[in-house]
């Protein structure tokens, strides 16, 4: 599991999901946890085995998409020597090793159907049975398993044993996305961002400039968590004006004007004149939300110049060049919005 990855939150949908784990910790019974990808579904499966009776004995962590399905069952119930080729020893399975303790199953859903069966007797019974062997063992295993399936469905499809969901499902705990954790983008963008500044060893932190905590509140974090602490990781350590504000973010890592076609999903356009000139500025879309065009205007206006202006680590001749204007213009732009008196640019 990701030590470096802490419970950051104070979104109430954070905070419920965290309560509810909290609750079902002492429990013997299996739990459930969904959520998308990065949302921390094996911190709460490490806060659930902590917080058990469980917390001395072994946490076994299997990522049951990691393995091929013909090796999933012998990673999970260990096997004899000779049992199968290749097998020239016996050795024990994930169950044994957290005897007494919790055993994590990541990625449940891509879990065969015949370990599935296997997986059912061992949650029924407490036995398994190592591949060749012809007596089962007895093993007291608690079951935290996570998925960012939809089980119900799976098992209305016929991919996923209802009966196996049945008992797994004692305690559901799902996961919020970032997206609708409200503050929480802020609240994890600072607790990183100061990290990353004092592993660079930087004086004092200097936070976010305001479009920038701007542009992360309003970004939908595909990703979640994860997602947010490489980006913001990302923005400090490219960043090199430690005195000032971090006034440029970027969000896709492969964003770059010398991508290859392959990646875009696009043939490589014959070079031109064109090519050279730069992109119009995305404008936004809610036009129905426009009360005030001159309003309107400006704002767009000054988040573009704002975008830019970090882009170029506030080089005012180099934002003058990406924008296609001269430097008597930007910086009539600049007074125009204030960006000058505030101090904002250099």
């Amino acid at each position: 599991m990701d030590r470096e990855v802490q419970f950051i939150g104070q979104s109430s949908a954070f905070l419920d999901a965290v309560e509810r784990a909290s609750r079902a910790a002492p429990m013997r019974r299996p739990v459930l946890v969904i959520g998308e990808r990065g949302t921390g579904k094996e911190l709460i499966a490490e806060r659930l085995h902590r917080l058990s009776t469980r917390w001395q004995e072994p946490l076994v962590t299997m990522n049951c998409a990691a393995l091929p399905e013909t090796l999933i069952e012998a990673e999970l119930f260990g096997h004899e020597a000779g049992a199968f080729t290749g097998a020239t020893r016996a050795r024990a399975g994930r169950f044994e090793e957290a005897n007494g303790g919790t055993l994590f199953l990541d990625e449940l859903g891509t879990l065969s159907m015949g370990a599935q069966e296997r997986l059912l007797r061992a949650v029924e019974y407490g036995e398994v049975a190592r591949i060749g062997a012809n007596k089962p063992i007895t093993v007291d295993v608690r079951i935290v398993a996570a998925t960012n399936e939809n089980l119900p469905r799976m098992a209305e499809e016929g991919r996923f044993r209802p009966d196996l969901l049945d008992r797994l499902s004692f305690e559901v705990i799902t996961l919020p996305p970032l997206r609708v954790r409200e503050g929480d983008v802020a609240v994890l963008a600072d607790y990183y961002g100061r990290r990353m500044a004092a592993e660079l060893g930087w004086p004092a932190w200097p936070g976010f400039a305001a479009h920038v905590s701007e542009q992360m509140d309003k970004y939908a974090w595909p990703g979640n968590v994860r997602e947010l602490r490489n980006v913001v990781e990302r923005a400090v350590y490219r960043w090199d004006d430690p005195g000032r504000a971090i006034g440029h973010i970027q969000f896709d890592p492969f964003e770059s004007p010398w991508r290859p076609a392959a990646l875009m999903g696009a043939p490589v356009p014959a070079r031109s004149a064109a090519v050279d000139r730069p992109a119009p500025a995305a404008v936004a879309s809610d036009f129905d939300a426009v009360a005030d065009l001159r309003s309107a205007v400006d704002a767009h206006e000054r988040a573009i110049l704002e975008h830019h202006l970090g882009r170029n680590r506030y080089n005012q001749r180099q934002t003058a060049k990406a924008l296609g204007l001269t430097y008597d213009q930007l910086r009539h732009c600049l007074r125009k919005h204030g960006l000058l008196e505030r101090g904002e640019v250099g």
